[in-house]
């Protein structure tokens, strides 16, 4: 499938389909024993075990999957010294995902923040808004290279950084684009870090380009049934939601989530059925068992 095969994604939408994602990269690629090396770097060094990722969502149902480059930025790369491999990282995880898509399967790019604040007073040499446009474009359109159908501009704490990086995305390819936003729960309700509430930052990133737009990451799958009501309201866009498996729990050196597939799943159903959710599937914890448990519950 080429890259029109975003428009056939956005017909399927359009038609009234829901469509499952896939769980979890990070804890996918820690179960295969990723440790605090560089996820990206993978696409290169470990191929295998990244296509056998995608072929695992895949063929537990997912209609979507995500590419292994979260951190694929410049910005994010230069951490590790690979700032140079960009291109490669990003069109090498297209690729790999590519190569296990069935028929009428869909593989969309996956974009992080930067972890950079844009123009940060209390920085000497803050990231710039050009700079960051570059970094997304050139991330972007190496995605595009490699076959992605679509780009998910996603966990972003900053409504401005993301329509940055729409911008760059509909600036430089021709993709369909996500965004979806880290929401956190507190006394006074739903805020991203930097204090936008759902129903403006969905105004804001349909406003800015975004086809579909959403939430995922940071809470377990009742908060984000909440939060999903909160963002079918604000806006008649198809919506994402990447619910976590709960809220990691530290034993030792190891984490673990606690929501097992068996209760995520009727929880994953109600998205779809009370708050009118398109495309859902999971974030951190989640893997390819909860993805057949979401496609029973949704397809039997």
């Amino acid at each position: 499938m080429t890259q029109h095969g975003g428009v056939e994604l956005l017909h399927r939408l359009e038609r009234g389909e829901t469509l499952i994602s896939d769980g979890a990269t990070g804890t996918y690629l820690q179960s295969r024993g990723l440790g605090d090396g560089d996820p990206e770097e993978w696409n290169a060094s470990r191929p295998e075990v990244v296509r056998e990722m995608a072929k695992a969502y895949f063929g537990a149902g997912s209609d979507l999957v995500l590419t292994n480059t979260f951190g694929g930025s410049r910005v994010r790369q230069r951490h590790y010294g690979f700032e140079c491999r960009v291109r490669e990282f990003n069109r090498l995880a297209a690729e790999h995902a590519r190569s296990e898509a069935p028929p009428g399967r869909f593989v969309v790019g996956s974009v992080g923040p930067t972890g950079e604040v844009l123009n940060d007073p209390l920085k000497d040499d803050p990231i710039s808004e050009a700079e960051m446009y570059e970094a997304f474009a050139e991330q972007i359109a190496a995605l595009a290279e490699g076959g992605v159908d679509a780009v998910n501009i996603e966990t972003m704490i900053d409504v401005e950084e993301a329509k940055i990086a729409i911008r760059a995305a509909r600036e430089n390819t021709d993709l369909v684009v996500f965004s979806t936003m880290f929401f956190d729960k507190g006394r006074r309700g739903f805020f991203t870090m930097m204090g936008t509430t759902p129903d403006v930052a969905m105004r804001e990133l349909v406003a800015a380009g975004a086809d579909v737009v959403g939430a995922n990451c940071g809470n377990g799958v009742d908060v984000m049934l909440e939060l999903a009501i909160q963002l079918r309201a604000a806006t008649d866009a198809p919506l994402l939601v990447h619910s976590n498996a709960g809220i990691p729990i530290a034993k030792g050196r190891e984490i673990t989530y606690p929501e097992s597939p068996e209760y995520m799943a009727p929880r994953f159903r109600a998205m779809v059925d009370e708050a009118g959710v398109n495309i859902v599937g999971g974030c951190c914890g989640t893997g390819p068992a909860h993805i057949r448990a979401l496609v029973s519950a949704l397809r039997g």
